[in-house]
């Protein structure tokens, strides 16, 4: 009998420690709600990847000096973690105001992260900010209703257009609402410790490696390796902890990533800016007196001499063209799209009358948006 007493003591005392493990995850989670708060204020994504990591390391030394099993107690908390951001989610969407869910291309750290969170930061109902790995992805996620903007990179000053932006809009449903620009600082980043003359392989995104041509030029012991983001690079490097692998992305990712900037500035131009177009659904209103730029889309009529007759009337009309860019149709070889940039507002004159009479001399002739018009940002 004594030892049915002393093990329904025992018994006891454990379910008090569940009430008290309970009580502290409940506390856990009213501390989430807190922290959702303030990422919807900062534009930050819910789902902190790096913070989770040092969560999970700094439990599994604290598991080691209380004599548990480090492995058991990381099993649990990446459930405790889980649970965590599904009770951020859905603190979320009990709130009066709905956030604005915004979609970009990347982890966080990269160059896409940063210019969101700068765009969005501050605005009244929140932002949810989600990186996705591809640019299809995030301009899906809007399409299918998952989000309300994605901001995605259109073209950079030293490597080019991206060709990938434009053929998502050539797809339909979507609409551009809104251009950012950002000044672009390409750093070489490694693990602590890390020598240029030792490294053989660096990371980046394609970009982020055509805009550091010249650079690489000069360290021709390096090879050069792609990944889906500069972020997501400098995070690989960290995993590896390899001092002969380096990633190319911004000093910012050194700085989520615990990396050590081995160059910095190695882009191939110091002016390096990337512009970015936001996409949504349909067009959005703004003050008409705004300065304003629209994106076309255009396929020629199958005569001598379209192209020159549309930008002649885009001319007599006193449109100024500020970009044109061709892209191939696919399945139709050696037929092409074209995509005009011009400053004004499509239902606004001249831009309004130029499309009027371009329209005739077109087989296509497609606005993709009209949209506030943005001065350069500050470096990322």
């Amino acid at each position: 009998m004594t030892e049915i007493r002393d093990l329904q003591a025992l018994r006891e005392a454990i379910e008090e420690i569940d009430r008290e493990i309970l009580s502290q995850l409940r506390r856990r989670m009213s501390l989430a709600e807190e922290v959702a708060g303030a990422k919807l204020r900062t534009a930050y994504p819910f789902r902190d990847e790096p913070r989770e990591d040092q969560v999970i390391q700094r439990v599994r030394h604290a598991a080691v000096e209380r004599g548990l099993d480090a492995h058991e107690v990381e099993r649990l908390y990446r459930v405790i973690l889980d649970m965590s951001v599904a009770h951020q989610k859905a603190h979320v969407r009990s709130l009066d105001s709905t956030p604005l869910r915004v979609a970009y291309q990347g982890v966080e750290g990269s160059y896409s992260h940063l210019t969101a969170q700068r765009r969005y930061a501050g605005i009244p109902e929140g932002v949810l900010l989600e990186g996705f790995e591809t640019f299809r992805a995030a301009a899906e996620a809007v399409r299918e209703g998952a989000a309300d903007r994605a901001l995605l990179p259109i073209e950079n000053t030293t490597a080019g257009s991206i060709n990938e932006t434009y053929d998502l809009l050539a797809e339909g449903g979507l609409a551009i609402t809104a251009e950012a620009v950002s000044r672009i600082e390409h750093c070489l980043l490694g693990v602590p410790g890390a020598r240029v003359e030792d490294l053989r392989v660096v990371l980046s995104h394609p970009q982020g490696l055509l805009q550091c041509q010249d650079f690489l030029r000069t360290v021709p012991w390096i090879h050069a390796q792609t990944e889906f983001d500069t972020a997501g690079a400098a995070r690989k490097v960290r995993e590896r902890n390899d001092p002969t692998v380096a990633a190319i992305a911004g000093d910012s990712a050194a700085r989520v990533y615990g990396l050590e900037v081995l160059r910095r500035g190695i882009q191939s131009q110091e002016g390096n800016y990337t512009r970015f177009v936001e996409l949504a659904h349909a067009p959005l209103r703004f003050p008409p007196e705004t300065p304003a730029k629209t994106s076309l889309l255009l396929t020629l009529s199958d005569q001598p001499g379209s192209l020159a007759e549309v930008l002649g009337i885009f001319s007599r009309r006193g449109v100024s063209l500020a970009k044109l860019e061709s892209r191939p149709i696919p399945a139709s070889p050696w037929q092409y799209r074209f995509y005009l940039d011009v400053h004004g507002n499509a239902d606004r004159d001249p831009v309004r009358g130029a499309m009027a009479e371009v329209r005739p001399a077109t087989a296509e002739l497609r606005v993709l948006g009209t949209y506030p018009e943005t001065d350069r940002e500050p470096e990322l």
